[in-house]
């Protein structure tokens, strides 16, 4: 076991899974030479060569239609986007083709390829390089959309996602790369401020966590508190601080959901806060509300909460105010359990 930052996990997942397949190469802009701009794919060149740590041109699209033709053909192609931001102009690549494959070819063809995307705030990136496009991916019939929230979990996810034969687009928040001060110095108290360091102690070697399964963070009674990526750190200082008896959940992977998992504990509490950074509107914390309205509407005691991220583009100079703190977490806590 070694301390790691989720930038070290992942640079360790790619490392294993290049070790033990030769069919598993990393592509992207400045993922080679460079090591890419986090850094996550540092040394693979000099290891692997340049034939599966491949520098591409500022391409999305043909990035992917690469990737897709790779996949085809026997390879497990790992897509860096350089930013979640810049997913945009593959989408087509990604829905019409990537994810339909396995589809529409009755079972004959598929392409297990990997995308990896940098997303959310927290760097001061503004508007371009700050979004969270999850909840577009989930609604995508064909895809797994994961998001870890720690290294652990980075490591273990991402190696699963690249042994898989279905298509997976794995986002990774910046925020927490390399702790919650990277970038520029967050709030060190006050209502959007965390305390805990995510880091964590990784195997050295190969191991895998199963996509499609939550984790129970922390037990309690009187709420259900869903979260993930770097909303998982942020709730948990929330209910920390409170004092409130609830119940974390990291969803770790967003689809295929762990519904059964939401359920159990939604039944048990009576309530529910669902936590995202994304922005509310059509955000996938919609889809968690409907499925735990569908699955435990007799259960429930108080309305479900949403605390996520406005409706707005997102700000450059109001970054903190934009996110959802630690004080909006416990006030939407402190009214579910009210409600009664």
């Amino acid at each position: 076991m070694t301390a790691m930052s989720m930038v070290q996990a992942i640079q360790s997942a790619l490392d294993c899974t290049m070790e033990a397949d030769p069919s598993v190469l990393v592509m992207g802009e400045d993922v080679g030479f460079f090591g890419g701009v986090f850094r996550c794919t540092e040394g693979l060149y000099e290891k692997y060569g340049a034939h599966r740590a491949l520098d591409t041109p500022i391409a999305e699209g043909g990035i992917v239609a690469a990737a897709v033709g790779m996949g085809v053909n026997g390879l497990r192609p790992v897509v860096e986007m350089q930013f979640a931001d810049y997913i945009y102009p593959a989408i087509d690549q990604i829905i019409s083709e990537l994810a339909r494959l396995r589809h529409r070819s009755g079972g004959e063809f598929w392409a297990p390829v990997v995308i990896r995307a940098p997303c959310d705030g927290g760097i001061r990136g503004g508007q371009t390089h700050s979004q969270s496009p999850e909840g577009i991916f989930t609604h995508v019939c064909g895809l797994k959309t994961v998001m870890p929230s720690n290294p652990y979990d980075a490591k273990g996810l991402l190696i699963s996602a690249i042994e898989d034969d279905d298509p997976v687009v794995f986002f990774e928040p910046k925020r927490i790369y390399n702790g919650p001060f990277y970038g520029h110095n967050e709030p060190s108290s006050g209502p959007n401020s965390w305390t805990k360091h995510p880091m964590g102690e990784v195997p050295n070697g190969h191991y895998t966590v199963p996509l499609g399964k939550a984790n129970v963070l922390r037990r309690g009674g009187a709420v259900t508190v869903l979260a993930y990526g770097t909303m998982v750190h942020v709730a948990d200082a929330a209910i920390e601080n409170s004092g409130i008896d609830a119940e974390l959940i990291d969803l770790r992977t967003l689809l295929p959901l762990d519904t059964e998992a939401i359920v159990e504990s939604v039944r048990k509490t009576g309530r529910c806060v669902v936590v995202h950074e994304a922005t509310r509107t059509s955000g996938f914390g919609a889809e968690l509300v409907s499925e735990i309205q569908e699955e435990c509407f007799w259960y429930l005691r108080a309305p479900i909460e949403r605390v996520t991220g406005w409706d707005t583009p997102y700000p450059h100079a109001y970054e903190w105010e934009y996110f959802p703190g630690q004080a909006r977490i416990s006030a939407a806590m402190q009214r579910a359990i009210e409600c009664d």
